[in-house]
C-alpha cells in the first residue's frame, strides 16, 4: 500500500479543505458587504463557521463543489497553456503584438461558456441521461451525422455568399 500524506487522508480532503473553503468565501463576502455592520469581524466569523459546518455535513453539495473545483483547476491549468502559446506567438509590444478578432472572441467565450455548462451538468450528474439521448439511440448516428454536413454546407454558402458581397 502507498504511504499516506496527511494532505489524502479522508478528514482532511473530505471535511477539512471543504470547510476552510466554504468558511473562507463566506467571511470574505459578509466582511465586503459589511452585511451586519463595521466592527463585526467575530459575527461574520460565526456565521461563516455555521455556514461551513451546515455545507461539509450535506453531502451532495460538497460533491458538486468537489467536482467543481476539479474541473476549476484544470481549466486554469489549460487557460494558462492557451495564453503562453498565445503570448510566444503574438509576443511584442501592445502596437506590434497580435490583437484577437471580435469573432476570436465570441469564439473564445462561446468555447467557455459551453465548458462550463457542460461541467455543471457532469458535476450534477445530469450528464449521463442526455448523453445516452442524445448519442446512444438508434437514430443517433444518422441524425450527427446529416446535422454536421448541413451545418458544414451552411458555412461553406455563407461564405461564398460574404465573398460575393465584398466583390
Amino acid at each position: 500500500m502507498a504511504n499516506e500524506t496527511i494532505f489524502q487522508h479522508w478528514i482532511v480532503t473530505k471535511f477539512l479543505l471543504p470547510f476552510v473553503l466554504i468558511w473562507g468565501l463566506i467571511y470574505a463576502i459578509l466582511e465586503r458587504t459589511k452585511l451586519f455592520g463595521e466592527d463585526s469581524k467575530q459575527l461574520n466569523g460565526i456565521i461563516a463557521a455555521v455556514i461551513g459546518l451546515i455545507f461539509v455535513g450535506a453531502v451532495y453539495p460538497k460533491m458538486v463543489v468537489e467536482n467543481m473545483i476539479l474541473f476549476l483547476a484544470v481549466a486554469i491549468v489549460i487557460i494558462f497553456v492557451i495564453l503562453m502559446i498565445w503570448g510566444f506567438v503574438g509576443g511584442g509590444d501592445k502596437n506590434n503584438g497580435f490583437v484577437p478578432e471580435n469573432w476570436m472572441k465570441y469564439t473564445l467565450w462561446a468555447v467557455g461558456g459551453v465548458a462550463v455548462i457542460v461541467a455543471v451538468l457532469w458535476a450534477t450528474g445530469v450528464n449521463t441521461t442526455l448523453i445516452d439521448w442524445l448519442f446512444y439511440q438508434s437514430w443517433s448516428s444518422s441524425f450527427w451525422t446529416n446535422f454536421f454536413f448541413v451545418i458544414i454546407v451552411a458555412v461553406v454558402i455563407a461564405v461564398v455568399l460574404k465573398n460575393k458581397s465584398n466583390n
